[in-house]
């Protein structure tokens, strides 16, 4: 197979069905499947253990992230709590301060008890994770870039520490997807994503992943996906695998849109501040140039003092939707305070530098001067 991701993403699944010779592989709803003998399992017996069409979608994932193999979940939540079966009761998970709320609900909620210790640090601050790491850490769990504020993390080099130290690195690459970053290429053990997002990128499907460096992590993963019942549904996985065939095309269209309307956006007076890793401005700017392969399609924004609230200007936007998601063909818009991060408390927000005020933009691809227009007039 060609190394060119758009031949790889394209050629996914194709000509695979033996019975009828159809191009795109069909869907299969069976429950159940025939066995020829008792006592020999096939590769399919039952759907909660494994669906034809999720093990093609966690193929061409795998083979995308430059992967040992994959384990496709039923959500990008599921997908993150699957690596958490396996750590020992009391294990220190180190996890990026300003992650996905609901990544932090999931662990404080993991937490109750003593089944782990959640604790939250700034990955792209290396010596920030130095400090937090102890003989209790069994995994670093980092978004780079983050959501929202988009910070970046080194993976090379948290790889290297996660290895000094005995812990297992997983890299949660939600906003890049495997068309723009491929953490195990830098040392991280684990690429968790939502598939709900970029891969699938058209808003009608939910389901998560898990990428492995090890082939026998693939297997235990996989045996705990089938004993807690958290694989993806096979309907699921035909629209997400229908989704990554335009995968690097989307993505780089996306990527090319958002610098043009982030560019904007740092030159208007109404805006004082831009997150964007594509801005020569950007901390990380430099990092990301070097491990990614775009700049991706998420900005974040602070209005300055003498522009509209920011819950008046996303009211007046028209082509960026109100929703909470992204990496889809249509543009949304959030106030993270108040929807995708509203679990999170006030002092959590506030550590992770998530203000009432911010504003994160997902660039779909509608027209980049089309997008900005509708900005220019959300903004008085």
């Amino acid at each position: 197979m060609s190394q060119d991701p758009r031949t790889r993403a394209i050629r996914a699944g194709l000509n695979t069905d033996r019975s009828w010779n159809a191009v795109i592989p069909p869907i299969s709803l069976s429950t159940a499947y025939r066995r020829e003998d008792p006592a020999v399992q096939p590769a399919y017996d039952y759907a909660r253990t494994a669906n034809p069409g999720r093990s093609l979608l966690a193929d061409a994932i795998a083979e995308l992230e430059n992967a040992a193999g994959a384990v496709v979940t039923g959500s990008g939540m599921s997908a993150i709590d699957l690596l958490l079966h396996d750590l020992p009761f009391g294990a220190r998970v180190i996890c990026s301060h300003d992650a996905y709320g609901g990544t932090r609900r999931l662990l404080d909620a993991r937490s109750s008890g003593g089944r782990l210790v959640p604790v939250y640090v700034d990955t792209s601050n290396l010596d920030a994770v130095s400090a937090a790491l102890n003989e209790d850490a069994a995994l670093i769990l980092a978004e780079t870039p983050s959501n929202p504020r988009l910070r970046i993390t080194d993976i090379r080099a948290l790889a290297k520490l996660a290895r000094n130290a005995g812990t297992e690195l997983a890299i949660d690459n939600t906003v890049m997807s495997p068309a723009l970053q491929r953490p195990l290429d830098w040392g991280a053990d684990y690429s968790v994503q939502s598939i709900t997002k970029l891969i699938n990128g058209h808003s009608d499907m939910v389901g998560g992943v898990v990428c492995c460096a090890d082939p026998e992590r693939v297997e235990r993963l996989t045996w705990w996906a089938n004993c807690v019942g958290t694989g993806a549904g096979a309907f699921d996985s035909y629209l997400a695998l229908r989704g990554l065939r335009t995968l690097p095309l989307r993505a780089k269209a996306q990527c090319e849109s958002a610098q043009d309307v982030a560019t904007w956006l740092a030159r208007d007076m109404r805006i004082a501040h831009v997150d964007y890793p594509g801005l020569d401005s950007h901390p990380g700017h430099d990092i990301a140039a070097r491990q990614q392969d775009g700049f991706g399609q998420l900005i974040s924004i602070q209005l300055s003092d003498s522009a509209a609230s920011a819950r008046d200007v996303v009211s007046r936007l028209d082509l960026f939707t109100l929703a909470q998601s992204l990496g889809g063909v249509e543009s949304l818009v959030c106030i993270p305070a108040l929807m995708t991060h509203a679990s999170m408390s006030p002092q959590a927000r506030q550590e992770a530098g998530v203000p009432d005020t911010l504003i994160r933009l997902s660039v779909g691809l509608e027209g980049a001067a089309d997008m900005i227009a509708d900005l220019d007039k959300a903004l008085g």
